[in-house]
């Protein structure tokens, strides 16, 4: 299914003012989380859409610039299924994710 370009603006957005309520700086609030949020709509794993190698680089990224929300995150749950779960969507790219058998706690 392939999202209207309206409920692409209303997903980013919702992403883009949770990440900025955990932002560790205003550069990160500005410039980062509206980044993070453009690039969630992908249809990569977040980590590969935002070009790291690894997981790991993921989470070292999320807990430098979100600190506190990557505190709050399962260690069992992939970013952007946790991201978009706590904006109570679900992420673009999930719906016809072909790696869901592999998706940590994935229930789509």
């Amino acid at each position: 299914m392939i999202e209207s370009s309206k409920n692409l603006e209303v997903l980013e957005d919702k992403v883009t003012t949770l990440l900025q309520g955990f932002a560790k700086d205003e550069h990160v609030k500005n410039t980062v989380a509206p980044h993070v949020a453009k690039v969630s709509l992908e249809m990569n794993h977040l980590y590969q859409d935002l070009g790291f190698k690894s997981r790991v680089e993921m989470g070292r990224f999320m807990q430098e610039n979100f600190p506190s929300l990557a505190e709050q995150k399962p260690a069992d749950k992939l970013w952007k299924k946790f991201i978009y779960e706590q904006i109570n969507e679900t992420a673009p790219a999930c719906e016809d994710c072909k790696d869901q058998i592999n998706c940590f706690a994935c229930k789509i």
